[in-house]
This record gives C-alpha cells, structure tokens and sequence, in this order.
C-alpha cells in the first residue's frame, strides 16, 4: 500500500513549519521554499490523480488500523482532480505572489497550512476527520484574510472568522448526529449504517441538514454568503485569487462527498423535501448572486457576488442528481476554479498597474493594457459560458442533468444563468472596449502614459512581473484549453459519479 495519500497531506504541513523557523533565521525565505515545496506537491498530485481514476479508488489506513476504526484516505476521479487543481492553483498563485505580496513567512507557511487542508478535505474518508480539515482550512484563509494592510482586512477577516465558525459548528453538530445514530464516522460504514437505521429517521434527517446547511456556509450559498463579497473584497489581492479558486470549490466538493458518499441518492428518493430545498437554494442563489453582482461597482465585489451566482449551479447539479449534472458538476468545480481565480488575478493586476479598482475606472483598459483587458475578457467569456471554453462544458452538462431529470423550473434557471451572468460582465467589457480611457488628474495626453504615471507619482502603481502577467495571461489559456478537454475529462470520470449513484 503506498504512502503517497498521506505523504500528499503531511508535506505541505511540513513545509509550513520549515518556512517558520526559516525565517527565524533569515526573513523573506518563505517564497522559495514555498515554491519549491508547491513543485513537490503538484508531482506528488499528478501521481496520485493518475492512479485515482481507475475502476477502484486507492485506499489508505492511517497508522494500520483497519477501517473503519481507522482514519481511511480515499483517492476517486474526483478527489484526484480536487488534490491536482489544489497543487496546481497554488503553484500559480505563488508565481503571481512573488512580486505581488505578501511577502513575509509567517504568509508563506499560512498559505502552505492552507493547501494541507484543502487537500486532506479532500482525500479523507473520515467525517470527522473532514471537519478537522475543514477547520485547518478556515482558519489558515482567515489568517491570509487578514494579512493585508489596514482596517479592512482585519474587519473583513473577522467577519469570515464568526460566520465561518458558525458553519463548522453546524457540520460538527451534524457529525454528532449522525454518530449517535449510526455509532461509526467512516463514510463507507456511515453510508451503511445509515441506511440500516432508515432514512426518515428524525435523527439521520437532522444529520443531513446540519451538515449541509454548516457547508452551505462554507460554500456561500444565498443568504449564508454574507462573509464572502467582505471577504474576497478586502483580502490581498493575490489571497483573493487563491481563496476565490479553493476554498468554496472544495468545500462544494465536500458536499458532493456528503451527499453521495454518506447519505446517497436514496437518501433524496426517500425525502423529497430535501432535494426541493437543495434546487431552491440553487435557484434563489444563481438569480439574487447575478443580481447583487449587477449592482456592484468594485470589481473585486462584483466578482464575489458572482461566485455566490455560479456555485448556485452545483447545488443545482447535486439536487438533480444524476450522472450528466454531477459530471457537469465536476468540470465546473475546475472550470471555476481557474475562471475565477484567474479574473480576481488579473483584477489585481490591473489595480496595481494602474490604480483602477472599480467599473468606471476599467474605461478604456484594451487601449492602455491591451494583455491585462485581454486575459479578462477571455474568463469573463468564459464565465458567461461562451463555446468552446470550459465555463460552456460546465453548464451545458448541469443543465442537460436538470432536463434528463425533468427538473424544469430548475432547467430554466440555470440556461437563464448565461444571460444573468452576461449582465454584469458586459458591462466591464463594455467599459474596457468600447469607451475612452479614464482622464487623469495630471491630464496625460496619450493612453499609454497613464500606466507609467501611476506606478511614478501615485504610489498605488507596482510594476507586474513576469510571474504575474505569466499567471493571469495561463489561466486565460487554460479556461479555452480545458474546454476542449472536458468532455475527455467526463468520460475518465465516469467509474467515480457511477459509483457515488449506485
């Protein structure tokens, strides 16, 4: 039996530590070895993730104590994808780090601390060991929340700090629930045992809901998504681009995990109630997101209230429950990751190249930063669902599900999200493309020059580096690449969402 699962999960914790009493020694060593370390763990993801989609998945006892008195690690299709998408987006958002900070190692090991959690939420085949990932998870994102200078950050953090806490506490009081009924928390003997006691048993019904409603909370499903917009908006920038990509992605996959995993499909066939709540809070959260997202005019904000929008469509996929929607579910997880991720990247790109941090200011960016506007454009198409991109595979499997299913009001809701999404987005590429640039106060003659003013005089400007322009410019790419490469992708998963349905 291989280590590498739990190797997968103990390295970057071992890394963060390294990074700590690095930087006893000498401050500012935390991003190379960070670097390097990210280096490591996406080796040690690719390898995993390859074995992971076969006909079975790979099974790991911690300590040699059979399941399920043992903590199990379990590697499927999906749970593969998520640890190789964890590596992978943070080796990116590293090279966009490096020059746009922060820069100290008490962030770098924050942020390896990060992505241990993120992966061991996603390997683990253990509830209660999910919680405590969870929890590494959450309060390592509240840290890097509130490693940004000024009241802001700090308020924001606070913020995600109570209300996050209130959602790991509902699922924790879930997994107590659950325990009392069933005497076992491994998620294979938990499903089993589960059935056994009945799934209209008041205890197993309460389980259920609290342990998705303390994920909605993760997840920033409408109206428990009141910590994200303060979030995202007052984090650092690149801690915006990372937290945005990961953190609700896998918090969405630890509610598929919750759902088909543990409870299954005859859980939502013997409880019809459950499933209606789970499509209407995909609905109210795919419309009222879109909406809130029109309103805005900070960037950072807008695309917040944009994810609220967007993660709508997994819940929408999960409440269908079919293999056509959980594929679509799947590919959206990755397809946002790098969307989103990548658009509040090129966002902070913008804001410290030339100060611009609202709508209005966007006016006339193709002319003056042809490579930022450019790189946005392609994810805000790619969001909206625009062919061939991965944002379009997504949604056209999720609502093909809805329509296999004839879930129709829901069906409806999810093609319209195309349009509502449109909304805001087309305003920015409007601004961007079609309006002239922004007047400055010093009354530059030429678009060109206003860039180099900025970063001269206002000292709101930074220079971007190579890693920056290198990560925002990729995950344009990758949002067209992996469109083509989703459907591939759909079919390696089909062993996985087969055996999460039966």
């Amino acid at each position: 039996m291989s280590d590498l699962p739990a190797l997968l999960v103990v390295f970057p914790i071992f890394a963060s530590i390294v990074v700590l009493l690095a930087g006893l020694a000498r401050s500012r060593t935390g991003w190379p070895i960070a670097a390097l370390a990210s280096v490591v763990q996406v080796g040690m993801a690719l390898v995993l993730g390859s074995r992971g989609f076969g006909d079975e998945p790979v099974r790991y006892v911690v300590g040699g104590f059979t399941a399920p008195y043992g903590i199990e690690l379990v590697v499927d299709g999906l749970s593969a994808t998520m640890v190789v998408l964890v590596a992978v987006v943070s080796l990116g958002v590293l090279g966009y780090a490096r020059t746009a900070g922060p820069r100290s190692n008490p962030f770098y090991a924050t942020y390896l601390l990060l992505v241990a959690g993120l992966t061991g939420m996603s390997v683990t085949g253990d509830v209660f060991n999910m919680y405590v990932f969870l929890e590494i998870t959450g309060l390592a994102a509240y840290a890097l929340v509130a490693s940004g200078k000024g009241g802001r950050s700090a308020l924001a953090a606070l913020k995600y700090l109570l209300v996050g806490t209130f959602g790991a506490s509902l699922f924790l009081l879930g997994i107590g629930y659950a325990y009392v009924a069933t005497g076992t928390l491994n998620m294979n003997d938990l499903s089993a045992q589960l059935a056994a006691v009945g799934y209209t048993s008041p205890l197993v019904r309460v389980a259920f809901g609290l342990l998705v409603v303390g994920l909605f909370v993760k997840i920033a499903v409408f109206p428990l998504h009141t910590w994200q917009p303060a979030a995202y908006a007052g984090a650092p920038d690149t801690v915006s681009g990372l937290i945005s990509a990961l953190v609700s992605t896998v918090s969405a996959y630890a509610l598929i995990r919750i759902v088909f995993s543990v409870f299954t499909v005859d859980f939502l066939a013997a409880n019809p109630f459950a499933r209606n709540v789970l499509m209407a809070g995909a609905a109210v959260s795919i419309v009222v997101g879109s909406l809130l997202a029109v309103s805005q005019s900070e960037i950072k904000r807008l695309l917040a209230y944009s994810s609220v929008s967007q993660f709508g469509l997994i819940i929408g996929a999960v409440a269908v429950a079919n293999g056509t929607a959980l594929t679509g579910a799947a590919i959206h997880l990755v397809g946002h990751a790098i969307m989103k991720g990548g658009l509040f990247l090129t966002a902070g790109l913008v804001a410290s190249t030339t100060g611009a941090r609202t709508v209005d200011e966007f006016e006339g960016l193709g002319e003056y930063l042809p490579v930022g506007a450019g790189s946005f454009c392609v994810l805000a198409l790619a969001m909206v669902g625009v062919p061939p991109t991965i944002g379009f595979v997504g949604k056209w499997y999720i609502a093909l599900g809805a329509v296999e299913a004839q879930a129709w009001p829901l069906a409806v809701v999810i093609l319209s999200s195309t349009l509502l999404t449109l909304a805001y987005f087309a305003r920015l590429i409007e601004r961007m493309y079609f309006r002239e640039p922004v007047a400055t106060s010093s009354s530059v003659e030429t678009a060109e020059s206003k860039v180099a003013i900025d970063v001269a005089t206002d000292g709101t400007g930074t220079p971007p580096s190579m890693g920056m322009w290198a990560t925002v410019v990729a995950a344009a790419v990758l949002a067209v690449v992996l469109g083509a490469a989703a459907f591939e992708y759909g079919q390696l998963l089909e062993p996985t969402i087969e055996h999460l349905l039966t």
